[in-house]
């Protein structure tokens, strides 16, 4: 056991986690910038995108590369200078370090070996996106990217069909009509999400509706900007065993309103028939009769 006192001892090395602006450069800190000045080494992400931040808060302290391709090697050698005395202020591109970065690593490395780790607090993109969309704030999960591939996001997506609390996930531009098909699948069409882009910038966006309005807007509106969807938690979204919204719907008008969620007409066919409670076999006949 550890028991961390952040400040008991100032001659030691420290780990700060200092978050950083997502867009607006007004959103840094007076702590950290001060913490920047004051620390031995900046560990960033991206050291170009970092230096912008450094420049323009006339920051001038040494920065070293820390990022998913190198810490292999770049996180032994920070633990050292942690270790020798140094004090190291770890960053991302943008927002709150150690959330799907490769920055928790050096943190388990660190109180492994009995290093103070501090927070900075700031901005977070998650968070921010959160609390403007509208959903149940009480309970949330953060799952942050999903996996590459249609079975693993599957996997992933299906035990959190159920949750109660709200679902936070993070998505590139040219991915998210994908995730939202995907999650068409998983959770229902009706489910409501909400699409927020550009945070703390001039093009801030949130849209607001069920997954298939969103693919629809983003069917006329093209995806710009890295996206947070944020997706109401089972316990307020509608119940996919409440028939209402396909009863007056034919068969092949049910499995034309799975194929606008960007899935195959083979996938969609299998979920109209899990709708319905019938082989999927049959509801294929049904509509090729």
């Amino acid at each position: 056991m550890f028991v961390q006192k952040s400040y008991r001892d100032e001659t030691s090395g420290k780990l700060y986690l200092v978050a950083t602006p997502i867009g607006n450069l007004e959103d840094m800190t007076f702590r950290a910038v001060r913490t920047l000045k004051e620390v031995n080494w900046i560990a960033a992400e991206d050291t170009r995108q970092t230096r912008k931040l450094l420049t323009h808060f006339d920051i001038s302290t040494r920065m070293v590369s820390y990022h998913e391709h190198n810490k292999a090697s770049s996180g032994p050698e920070l633990i050292r200078l942690l270790l020798s005395g140094d004090s190291i202020a770890l960053v991302s591109d943008a927002g709150t370090p150690a959330i799907s970065d490769p920055g928790y690593d050096l943190v388990c490395m660190a109180i492994e070996r009995h290093i103070d780790v501090i927070p900075i607090p700031g901005a977070n993109a998650a968070l921010s996106s959160l609390i403007i969309s509208g959903m149940a704030t009480d309970r949330f999960t953060f799952v942050g990217f999903l996996p590459r591939d249609r079975k693993s996001i599957h996997k992933e997506l299906e035990p959190l069909g159920q949750a109660a609390g709200t679902l936070m996930f993070y998505e590139s531009p040219h991915r998210v009509q994908k995730t939202l098909g995907y999650m068409a699948e998983v959770f229902g069409a009706d489910r409501q999400v909400c699409l927020v882009r550009e945070l703390t910038k001039r093009y801030e966006e949130a849209v607001r509706g069920t997954i298939q309005q969103c693919l629809d807007h983003l069917q006329e509106h093209a995806p710009q900007g890295e996206y947070c969807i944020i997706v109401a938690g089972a316990s307020t979204a509608p119940s996919r065993d409440d028939e209402s919204w396909w009863a007056t719907l034919t068969p092949e008008e049910h499995v034309a309103h799975y194929e606008t969620a960007d899935v195959t007409r083979k996938e969609a066919i299998k979920l109209a028939a899990a709708d319905r409670g019938m082989p999927k076999r049959d509801l294929y006949n049904l509509i090729h009769q």
